[in-house]
């Protein structure tokens, strides 16, 4: 066999293998998926959005899960984008040779790697235990936590668009808002919407900060109910009111969590956002 042919038959080999193993897991999530799917389509009614929690053998909803979900994601978002976003500026834009910056960084590929209850433990330690009670600030506080996508597209932006407007005058402060920012915004917003995707979805952190409130409470001073939470409380229970509502609630953040990332893959593939 010439090295050719055998260079093409190692190449037909290890791309099949690559398909098969690919096949293998996808198989295994959509049978997940299905099985999500088949038990939880029936829970999916006007009750499951406008109905609370119920006790269990009566009839109820997800309404305070879903409204608790929502509210402390878009805290946690709208304290952890801001951070996210000037702590990834500094370390792409000014910390390139700091130790600061190298420290910063170091510790948070530490936390990234770090299981979500280590953050939920920490901010119990910070926050829970000095209040002396559970509240939902402190479980959007936990899912706040996240840097390190923003550094990442801003270094992907070519050193000569800086270059160039600093030839104009440019102050540094100006290059970064309207030129770096700029080009890197798509990667910026996909970012910040896998983030949202993936703290959507946390139970471990909600357990030691905001735990679980079977009633309707709008107060972020308190327990709330979220749905990660009760799914987690239903799916164990010997109820099989609560537990339908739990394969609904899990249904339910699924398909946000999907749509949330196609979302991101759709506008990381958008080739004209920027312009």
């Amino acid at each position: 066999m010439s090295p050719y042919a055998r260079r093409r038959a190692t190449n037909t080999v290890v791309l099949a293998l690559s398909v098969a193993a690919t096949a293998f897991g996808l198989i295994w999530l959509a049978f997940i998926f299905w099985t999500l799917l088949r038990n939880g389509i029936g829970a999916i009614t006007l009750d499951l959005f406008v109905q609370t929690t119920p006790p269990p053998g009566s009839a109820g909803g997800l309404r305070n899960a879903i409204y608790g979900s929502v509210v402390m994601t878009l805290v946690a978002t709208l304290v952890g984008s801001p951070i996210g976003i000037l702590a990834g500026t500094f370390l792409a834009e000014y910390g390139r040779s700091n130790p600061i910056a190298s420290a910063v960084r170091f510790i948070n590929d530490i936390l990234l790697s770090a299981p979500s209850i280590i953050i939920g433990m920490f901010v119990y330690q910070v926050m829970v235990a000095r209040m002396g009670h559970f509240s939902a600030w402190a479980g959007a506080m936990a899912l706040a936590m996240v840097v390190r996508t923003t550094e990442d597209m801003l270094n992907l932006v070519p050193g000569s668009l800086r270059e160039a407007a600093f030839a104009l005058g440019t102050p540094k402060w100006k290059v970064i808002v309207m030129v770096t920012y700029r080009a890197a915004l798509q990667g910026m917003l996909t970012g910040v919407l896998l983030a949202v995707a993936r703290i959507s979805g946390e139970t471990a952190p909600l357990l030691f900060t905001a735990l679980n409130n079977q009633f309707w409470s709008t107060n972020m001073n308190a327990p709330m109910a979220n749905l990660p939470y009760v799914i987690y409380q239903f799916a164990l229970s010997p109820y099989k009111d609560w537990q339908s509502l739990a394969w609904g609630g899990a249904l339910l953040i699924t398909v946000a969590i999907l749509v949330l990332n196609i979302t991101a893959r759709l506008l990381a593939n958008l080739k004209s956002f920027a312009k």
